[in-house]
């Protein structure tokens, strides 16, 4: 079932719905731990806000369907109030499996507005990492769109979830409930009111040990950083953001979000494919978007790019991987309006907690600052520690460490790594960098050998440990390779135990029974001999980049 263009709520709806009248002045104060300013920021005031100031005009692009502020806000407070019949309490988790569509950002304000906590899930994981997530985060109702509906019935019998909800176009499977059916028989929910510290989305990411970590998002989080990207990018009322990447992932969201607080409109693509991406942007005078490296390569390799007119598209951002310099001249070439900005973030930090002024990719490319990922937002501090957590001088090696407003309130049910992550304030990332005299970050490594591949965060360790379970493997270790298109790639390598009979078809096909496709080695080095020590006794990582001329 699509929804109709014309779909519109009236005053009266809204005030139903729980509107209110809220200075949006409180929205740039950095939030306190208890009550005070802070507590203004909630997602559902931002939802309020753009009902009043934008009712009529489109908020959401979908395909064929339309929806206006006042429509989309009916439904989303709809969702809540059914979601609420259904036993959702205030604080509930409640997932969502599915490609882009409407009603993914439906459930990503309209759970909150009911005092729930939305928990998108990765659809690239295997099943038992889904089933360790939605059990890790005590979710009881999921949301599937088609695509996923014989995955999402698999998941919840798997799990503990109790209530499946089909959000498709599709007709409903059994054993499930139509989304739209509860849409249009619920009364809008009231706002819970919810806001401040409250926790307002749970958002996994996997671990260094591979276990799942969920990074809870309080709605002051999610608002401030939405509010402070906003004006970095120049997002406004006249912004219409294009979102090919999955909204399961923090990035999407990262420039989501900001463009509907901003009162702009979003215009969605089920998932990236390069033809459309560039068919929307002509078709409905796309300002900005959010590619990676590896979609933008894939977007100048098709043909489309050349056939459709990207005269709109002032704002480019990327990020997530390093950005080829052949890579950047020739996107520059075929979108000269754009204004290319470079962002560095984490999950962990809501979103993007650096940018790079584009001059510094165009005209002040001679000031060497390129390669930058830029300054700290406005509200956010961006510093390099050395291991022992001091302070180092510009220009000297270390961890880059964040605070400010957007940092996470932990991880959920992780309280000592938490305390491990986030220090006196301070946002340990893992990443390896330097700042110079001027504030702007430059990315050098990853300390935990994180893999980016495809603009994807692959931990070694992850599959490393999925490998170790081989019979017949007696050492390994995974690293990442560089690839023209995929920024890295996934290698592992591995030292075989005296008469193992190993290939790498079997390797890889042992790793995709039990992780993401993504994860999986690309290519397997299998040597008979052991792999190289360090003098800690553990395998020497560097010398095997050094073996294999990969970037150490």
């Amino acid at each position: 079932m699509r929804v109709e263009a014309t779909a519109t709520i009236d005053a009266r709806q809204a005030d139903a719905a729980g509107a209110v009248q809220t200075d949006l002045t409180s929205w740039l104060a950095p939030p306190a731990p208890h009550g005070g300013v802070a507590a203004g920021l909630r997602l559902s005031q931002a939802l309020q806000r753009c009902v009043r100031l934008r009712g009529g005009e489109i908020a959401v692009v979908d395909g064929a369907t339309r929806l206006t502020w006042r429509a989309f806000a009916d439904r989303a407070t709809r969702l809540a109030g059914a979601l609420r019949g259904l036993g959702m309490q205030d604080g509930d988790r409640v997932c969502m499996l599915a490609n882009n569509s409407h009603r993914y950002l439906e459930f990503y304000f309209g759970v909150p507005w009911g005092g729930g906590v939305f928990t998108p899930l990765n659809f690239r994981l295997a099943l038992p990492e889904l089933a360790a997530i939605v059990t890790h985060a005590g979710a009881d109702i999921l949301l599937v769109d088609d695509a996923w509906a014989d995955a999402g019935a698999e998941l919840a019998a798997a799990t503990g979830v109790r209530c499946v909800i089909h959000a498709g176009d599709g007709p409903t499977p059994p054993g499930m409930l139509s989304f739209e059916a509860l849409v249009t028989a619920a009364e809008p929910a009231e706002d819970r009111g919810r806001g401040g510290d409250d926790v307002a989305a749970l958002f996994y990411t996997s671990g260094s040990t591979g276990a799942p970590k969920g990074v809870m998002h309080t709605h002051a989080n999610i608002l401030f950083s939405a509010v402070t990207y906003a004006a970095a990018i120049r997002l406004d009322e006249e912004s219409t953001a294009l979102i090919s990447g999955p909204l399961f992932h923090v990035g999407a969201a990262g420039i989501c979000i900001p463009a509907m607080v901003a009162g702009g409109r979003v215009a969605l693509l089920p998932k990236f494919e390069p033809a459309a991406v560039a068919e929307a942007i002509g078709a409905h005078g796309v300002t900005v978007t959010s590619l990676v490296p590896t979609m933008l390569r894939m977007l100048l390799d098709d043909p489309a790019s050349r056939r459709h007119d990207l005269t709109s598209l002032n704002t480019l951002l990327y990020g997530a991987s390093p950005m080829p310099e052949a890579l950047l001249n020739e996107a520059l070439a075929l979108m000269p309006s754009a204004r290319f900005i470079h962002c560095y973030g984490m999950t962990e930090a809501t979103a993007s907690c650096t940018a790079l002024p584009s001059r510094y990719v165009s005209t002040h490319r001679h000031e060497g600052r390129v390669k930058s990922c830029g300054r700290a937002l406005t509200g956010l501090d961006v510093a390099v520690f050395d291991p022992e957590g001091a302070p180092l001088p510009p220009g000297e090696m270390g961890e880059i460490v964040v605070r400010g407003p957007t940092i996470m309130k932990g991880y959920w049910r992780e309280p000592e790594l938490t305390a491990r992550t986030v220090r006196n304030g301070w946002l340990h990332t893992g990443d390896l960098g330097y700042m110079d005299g001027e504030g702007f970050v430059y990315l050098v490594d990853r300390l935990k050998d994180m893999i980016i591949t495809g603009g994807e965060n692959v931990y070694s360790s992850e599959v490393e440990d999925v490998i170790y379970a081989i019979p017949g493997v007696s050492q390994c270790a995974v690293i990442g390779m560089p690839h023209e298109r995929w920024g890295e790639q996934v290698h592992a390598v591995i030292a075989m135990a005296p008469g193992a009979d190993l290939t790498e078809e079997a390797v890889v096909a042992h790793c995709r029974a039990h992780i993401a496709r993504y994860k999986c080695p690309r290519s397997v080095d299998l040597r008979a001999e052991p792999l190289p020590l360090s003098g800690a006794n553990k395998i020497n990582k560097p010398l095997l980049r050094k073996q294999l001329q990969t970037p150490v």
